[in-house]
């Protein structure tokens, strides 16, 4: 029996280490519905947090702090616990005042809450944010409200800012020179007129509440634009580091709204040659704006000015990269209504925040979640908020061990690979591509690649005057399966295939024997139709074969391959369960 200390810190845990905590863990994740195995339509998969957080084996993922970890352990509930379910429970309720006129009525709701949270948080397990979510969720089943009953709340805030953002108060600050003058070199002094613009617009960002209700004089709205100028300081060197190269920035927006002045801030990291992709919510979470809203909202409609908003949950690689190239603004949802959760978001915000080089996080309950928690994630993240009179913002880089491949990165190893069919067809040999099972049989990917190699080398030897491209002599250490398969379909759209050749079981059977071993039970009656990366290429040379008519496809009837979905999310074998959207 394993009894070795407990956990102090998120990142310290591990399963197989304490069976008494292994006990609780499990309890905890479910009491929070975070069980992968319990509701795997719902809750990420290592493969998909993988994206996010750097992991090590047997490592866990908690979507809360070191602190509240700390709490949610205590033998009995701490004080400071207590009081973040008062909090959750003093939220509720005004949002139970805020929709139910009826006084009967409203009691009503009241009291089942109050039944309902009494039980939530008898075994001080469940995270605060999740509770939040939770109580939400029957506040709006119980009441006639619509599903989004602040929508209007919303619409009213974003015309306040926007008339803002007109003041002459608000567009004197944001415009005046610094005090101390420019530097005498042209890049130094561009560089330092952006940063000063990035530090104004994160102020006027953080700020949208508090100055919504009564907004400062000119004077009072420059001494805070100042205050962040001064605390964004240490981080120049960073963004120095960035300037005069086009990057990827992931926003996440926060539940205290001030949406129109965050597109103003993403519009200024436009036009500094960035892309952009903001993160909404899927729906209500009070004044965070929502994926509806940016379809519908007059005001934000106005501002997207060439954004693309992108509603499917599940958008591939190929797909988010092309927007991001077509638009450079992209609006996605990050699939839940709730406080930053990795293990509910959605297949397409996992997507974006690998693709991207830089998480821009706002708000304090963010901040508590990525700068609280000891675990690393994949990607450096800068968080901003405000408290009381006080401007933060912090930089966390990612892990050491994390690496990202970028689309640059990727389309140099496909291009290398087009260049050798090209000078293989000009020395007049022709060009097959070598379809197989590389990660359809988990825990198999070793025997695969052997397979692979075993059967094109002996291939090799048959054929006179051809060039083989085998998949399994490119694999590049670090590249999970959604890098693979966009670099290996810029080679399969090249048109430079001549003959395209999928795996069969004789292919098998014929490299176990050549390795002098029989067939185990994993591979017996396997061929390409088993794989979905294979059945996602059946599709490409369908296509192509459209195109160029003289190109051979030789294995299984393609009709054998259209029963398996999409290949899974970060893995290398087969996702065949599709997930919800609704979270």
């Amino acid at each position: 029996m394993t009894t070795s200390p407990e956990p102090s810190s998120v990142r310290d845990i591990r399963l197989g280490r304490n069976v008494y905590f292994d006990a609780w863990l499990y309890s905890m994740l479910m009491d929070n519905n975070l069980a992968y195995q319990m509701n795997p339509d719902i809750i990420a998969s290592p493969e998909q947090l993988a994206f996010m957080v750097h992991l090590a084996e047997h490592q866990v993922y908690l979507p809360c702090s070191d602190a509240t970890f700390a709490m949610l352990r205590a033998r009995d509930m701490p004080r400071a616990l207590q009081e973040q379910y008062n909090r959750a429970w003093r939220i509720i309720v005004r949002l139970i005042r805020s929709l139910e006129p009826d006084r009967a009525e409203r009691t009503r709701i009241l009291h089942f809450c109050r039944y309902r949270f009494s039980q939530y948080i008898g075994w001080h397990t469940l995270i605060p944010s999740r509770l939040v979510k939770r109580m939400t969720s029957l506040v709006l089943a119980q009441s006639h409200a619509p599903d989004d009953p602040w929508r209007e709340h919303r619409r009213a805030s974003n015309l306040r800012q926007e008339r803002m953002l007109e003041l002459p108060e608000i567009k004197a600050n944001l415009a005046a020179m610094p005090r101390h003058g420019l530097p005498a070199h042209m890049g130094q002094a561009r560089l330092l007129l952006d940063t000063l613009e990035v530090s104004r617009l994160l102020c006027l960002s953080c700020m949208a509440k508090e100055w919504q209700k009564a907004l400062p004089t000119r004077r009072g709205i420059r001494r805070a634009m100042l205050r962040a100028e001064k605390t964004a300081a240490p981080l120049r060197e960073y963004f120095a580091h960035s300037a005069g190269r086009a990057g990827t920035v992931l926003f996440l927006c926060d539940a205290d709204g001030g949406t129109v002045f965050d597109l103003a801030l993403l519009h200024c990291l436009l036009r500094m040659g960035h892309r952009v992709i903001c993160a909404v919510k899927n729906g209500f979470y009070f004044f965070a704006p929502t994926i509806d809203d940016m379809e519908t909202d007059p005001v934000l409609m106005r501002l997207l000015r060439g954004g693309i908003v992108l509603r499917e949950a599940r958008l591939g690689k190929n797909e988010l990269l092309r927007h991001l190239r077509e638009h450079r603004l992209v609006i996605i949802d990050d699939g839940t209504r709730e406080r930053l959760n990795l293990y509910r978001v959605s297949v397409t915000f996992s997507r974006a925040w690998k693709e991207a080089d830089v998480i821009l996080c706002k708000g304090w309950r963010t901040a508590d979640i990525l700068l609280g928690a000891s675990q690393e994630f994949t990607r450096d993240i800068v968080c901003y908020w405000q408290e009381g009179a006080d401007f933060h913002i912090q930089l966390r880089r990612h892990a050491a061990g994390a690496r990202k491949f970028s689309e640059s990165d990727i389309a140099a190893q496909a291009g290398a690979l087009i260049n050798r069919m090209r000078e293989a067809h000009a020395a007049g040999r022709s060009v097959m591509f070598y379809s197989c099972i590389i990660g359809s049989i988990p825990g198999e990917t070793g025997t695969a690649v052997c397979l692979a190699r075993t059967f094109v080398d002996n291939l090799r030897k048959k054929m006179d005057n051809i060039l083989i491209i085998n998949p399994a002599e490119h694999f590049v250490e670090g590249m999970d399966g959604d890098d693979l398969m966009f670099m290996w379909e810029r080679v399969q759209r090249s048109g430079l295939i001549d003959i395209w050749r999928f795996q069969t079981v004789e292919d098998i059977e014929e490299s176990f024997a050549l390795l002098g071993r029989k067939v185990p039970p994993p591979w017996s009656g396997k061929d390409a139709t088993y794989s979905t990366g294979c059945t996602k290429e059946m599709r490409i040379a369908l296509d192509m074969q459209g195109k160029n008519r003289e190109m051979q496809i030789i294995g299984p009837e393609p009709r054998l391959f259209f029963r398996r979905g999409e290949y899974g999310v970060g893995k290398y074998f087969d996702a065949s369960i599709s997930r919800r959207t609704g979270r």
